[in-house]
């Protein structure tokens, strides 16, 4: 970074302390994770300045013979990976995918099925604030007293409401879904299926949970998170909606792709497809039972019974009487990265929340096991009990210093 360090030092500085930081610290959002340097080089290329509107062999511009061969091959391993039937690896992130797969299929005012947000949904699926729900009718459904979805009263809305689209996928909901019953549902009223698997792509790539693509009609996901790519976008879907996609990614939603963001796709799509990382994806499960167990033990409330996935959405508020503002911001003088998040009918505001979203794919990837978790879940409770003790968060943040260096990430990489 020899060019950057001299024409903007500031730039360069800031990029040098985020290094540090994640050097030195743990990434525990569940959405979060490390790239391979392989993914980071591909991000950093020429590629960067070509315009390439359109799609391999159907350009609007010239000069496009080798970001056709790139953006083809990660077409063809995105499908591979996935089996899928056909792959649009355009989307510049999980929103604007969520959006393009929307606009495909339905007309402004028809009516959504979607997860509410407090009960482990996102913004996307139908939040009042977002452009979707201004576009679209969002009816949104919950989970059930056991904190799991009730596939009953699931059925009962569809019937009643008569949706045009039934929504699957989550962004804090921590049970593996029953794609039969979503599909079965749908069936029952007549809607499309979609699922958005932006949390459990790379689980589903590295076969530890189930594959839901057979049995979706389109499937939208980040190429981040648990699949540890660059952070973008990827649409799959049945053949009967390819045509429709494409035209709905560009030109009725994006133009120009970023190719340069394509490339490092096919990179990770291209990882993702080795035995290693199937040996990755299913450690991450054991991690986050590690987790879960070891919170228990300490005395938090686990919501939703538990977890099957990369993550566990705790009550911290509930448990300790902290809330997850503060347990975030005590975590983070530890040097362990975490997010408050909103717990299903939470009480308190979106911004100081009962609590808190921590995930494991990230310090998995460092090569972070069952023994370590148990280290580290100690450390989030000492921190959260001590959430006001200085002195003792800062003896704990050594304590994760040392580890972290065990589990170095990025040691090649020296700004």
């Amino acid at each position: 970074m020899k060019n950057l360090k001299k024409q903007d030092p500031q730039i360069y500085r800031a990029i040098k302390g985020e290094l540090k930081r994640q050097q030195e610290g743990m990434e525990m959002i569940a959405s979060e994770n490390y790239v391979s340097e392989a993914v980071l080089e591909a991000m950093g290329t020429i590629l960067t300045n070509k315009y390439s509107e359109g799609y391999p062999g159907k350009r609007y511009y010239g000069g496009q013979k080798y970001i056709d061969v790139i953006e083809s091959l990660a077409i063809e391993r995105a499908k591979k990976l996935f089996g899928a039937d056909h792959a649009n690896v355009q989307p510049l992130s999980g929103a604007p995918a969520n959006m393009i797969a929307y606009s495909a299929v339905l007309k402004p005012g028809d009516k959504v099925l979607g997860m509410d947000l407090s009960h482990g949904g996102h913004l996307t699926h139908g939040h009042p604030v977002t452009l979707s729900a201004k576009v679209y009718n969002f009816v949104r459904y919950k989970t059930g007293k056991d904190g799991k979805i009730d596939y009953k009263e699931l059925e009962k809305m569809a019937l009643k409401e008569k949706p045009q689209l039934i929504l699957a996928g989550f962004s804090a909901y921590t049970r593996q879904l029953d794609y039969k019953k979503f599909s079965a549902i749908a069936k029952k009223v007549g809607a499309i299926t979609m699922i958005d698997i932006a949390h459990i792509a790379g689980l589903v790539a590295g076969k530890a949970i189930p594959n839901p693509v057979p049995y979706f009609d389109i499937v939208t996901t980040t190429t981040h998170k648990t699949l540890r790519g660059p952070r973008g976008g990827l649409i799959l879907c049945k053949k009967k909606y390819a045509e429709a996609i494409d035209k709905a990614a560009f030109p009725g939603f994006q133009g120009g792709p970023h190719e340069h963001q394509v490339a490092a796709k096919a990179v990770c799509f291209g990882e993702a497809l080795k035995p290693a990382f199937q040996k990755y994806a299913t450690q991450v499960i054991k991690n986050a039972k590690v987790l879960e167990t070891e919170l228990k033990k300490h005395g938090f409330k686990i919501m939703f019974g538990g977890t099957e996935n990369h993550m566990v959405l705790v009550n911290v508020f509930g448990s300790k009487g902290v809330s997850g503002k503060e347990a975030e911001a005590a975590l983070d003088k530890i040097g362990i990265t975490i997010n408050k998040n909103m717990i299903p009918d939470d009480p308190r505001s979106p911004m100081d929340p009962s609590g808190v979203r921590i995930g494991v794919p990230a310090i998995t990837t460092r090569g972070i096991k069952e023994k370590e978790v148990v280290k580290i879940a100690k450390w989030i409770n000492q921190a959260i009990e001590n959430y006001k003790d200085e002195k003792t968060l800062k003896a704990i943040h050594k304590e994760v210093i040392v580890l972290c260096k065990k589990f170095s990430v990025y040691k090649n990489l020296k700004y």
